[in-house]
């Protein structure tokens, strides 16, 4: 089991590599940091030759997502991932369910019991699949439409 959920996905180029990678480089505000703020372009990031990382410029939700990748000459590929300050973020928060059980058999407040391992479990679990997954399946679909669109490309099964 990944703690964090990423995506890797195929693709082929519509026009010439030259060309989308113009296409990409119009599209894009150049920022090494990675960080969200208003732009009128489509994503914000560092492109080098044929390889880009890129978060969506969509503010609240764009850098949830970074989007790595490499457009060859006829196919490409994108790695989808959580931007290392969230994954940091949501670490902290998978730790919060253990944290409470520890700090309320230490404190007194409640007896060892084995059900509470199990409640743990099934809330770090809720976690993960309910709040993560979700966020992250709704907001990297969102980017890699938008990098479609820019790109101009189709995706390979």
């Amino acid at each position: 089991m990944k703690i964090f959920p990423t995506k890797e996905l195929k693709f082929k180029l519509i026009d010439s590599q030259s060309e989308t990678l113009n296409r990409l480089n119009r599209r894009t505000e150049k920022s090494e940091s990675l960080t969200s703020q208003h732009t009128d372009k489509s994503f914000r990031g560092v492109i080098s030759e044929n390889n880009f990382k890129l978060i969506s410029s969509v503010i609240g939700k764009g850098a949830f997502c970074v989007m790595i990748g490499e457009i060859g000459s006829n196919k490409g590929n994108v790695r989808v991932e959580i931007h290392k300050v969230f994954r940091i973020l949501l670490s902290i928060i998978l730790c919060f369910p253990a944290i409470a059980i520890l700090v309320a058999i230490l404190t007194g407040n409640e007896e060892p019991n084995p059900i509470f391992i199990l409640v743990v479990i099934g809330q770090i679990l809720m976690i993960r699949y309910a709040f993560i997954g979700l966020a992250f399946r709704f907001i990297s679909k969102n980017s890699l439409d938008r990098l479609r669109d820019v790109l101009d490309i189709e995706w390979i099964k």
